[in-house]
């Protein structure tokens, strides 16, 4: 089933404590009220004992309100399991901030596939500690804001980003190669809705020149990661990685425009993953869902 054509589906992403009986209560619920399922994925991680679930469903003909269905469910499933759980709606796009300093791989990547139709998002806004890639925003005709942030102003810049994106009912920040450390404070206004990118290099070569480092190492193969942001610097929940492989033949150069190309690759699948509502966070590790 294809889920990015499915314009009138419920997603309901669970987790609970695994114990008999979910599967069939989830399945019947959905279709005693009519519903048709079109997607059933389940994972149990036998180490925590606890049980991962997502499904899809036809919306066209069932017989609870949206507006509804999350009292019902937690009314009668919900309560019984303990479950936490989400109900997502095909038919609310994700409205996404792209954050940006320098680079712009991957903007560019992202903008493109929004831009074919591969992506059913909107993106009402771009933010960035710098001026250099406001023409990448004027060439697709997004806003671009500025937030000059220094050690003294940081917070004060902090508050009035989150209230542009308030204003602009954005749900999830993607940090496209944002080169500034955003606070616990601002992490805790949407959590488990920023995506980062980084090479994978991390905790070996850190520092401004890591593809240098791992030159001089004769690494074999260089990296990309992506995550959700936590207060922990680069070691939130990981979403996506790749790999490429490098040879001695390979100068800094090309490990680096492999490395780029990489990120935009790893970066996009992360984002996908999101947006599809593919992904559950479980204390800091992902399940993503094929």
């Amino acid at each position: 089933m294809n889920t990015h054509n499915s314009a009138n589906t419920a997603t309901l992403l669970i987790h609970c404590k695994d114990q008999k009986g979910i599967v069939v209560s989830v399945t019947e619920f959905i279709h005693k009220n009519n519903g048709n399922i079109l997607y059933l994925d389940q994972h149990v991680d036998h180490q925590e004992a606890e049980f991962f679930m997502r499904v899809q469903w036809d919306l066209d003909g069932f017989a609870i309100p949206v507006e509804k269905i999350g009292d019902y469910f937690t009314t009668l499933i919900g309560d019984r399991y303990n479950m936490k759980f989400e109900i997502h709606l095909a038919k609310k796009v994700p409205r996404i901030a792209i954050f940006v300093s320098h680079l712009p791989h991957c903007i560019y990547d992202i903008l493109s596939r929004v831009r074919s139709g591969e992506w059913k998002v909107e993106i009402p806004v771009i933010v960035s500690n710098h001026e250099k890639l406001r023409h990448v925003a004027e060439e697709f005709g997004i806003p671009f804001h500025v937030f000059s942030i220094t050690e003294t102003n940081k917070r004060e810049q902090e508050e009035a980003i989150i209230k542009l994106l308030q204003e602009q009912e954005v749900d999830t920040v993607i940090l496209a190669r944002y080169m500034q450390i955003i606070s616990d404070w601002f992490i805790s206004q949407y959590p488990n809705q920023i995506i980062n990118i980084h090479h994978s290099f991390l905790p070996a070569f850190p520092g401004a020149r890591p593809y240098h480092s791992a030159y001089e190492r004769g690494v074999k193969l260089i990296g990309a990661t992506s995550h959700y942001v936590t207060p922990e610097l680069d070691a939130g929940p990981i979403i996506a990685q790749g790999v490429t492989e490098v040879t001695h033949k390979d100068t800094v150069e090309n490990m680096k425009r492999k490395g780029l190309d990489l990120e935009k690759i790893v970066l996009s699948k992360a984002i996908w993953s999101h947006i599809q509502h593919k992904t559950l966070v479980y204390n800091n590790k992902t399940i993503v869902f094929e």
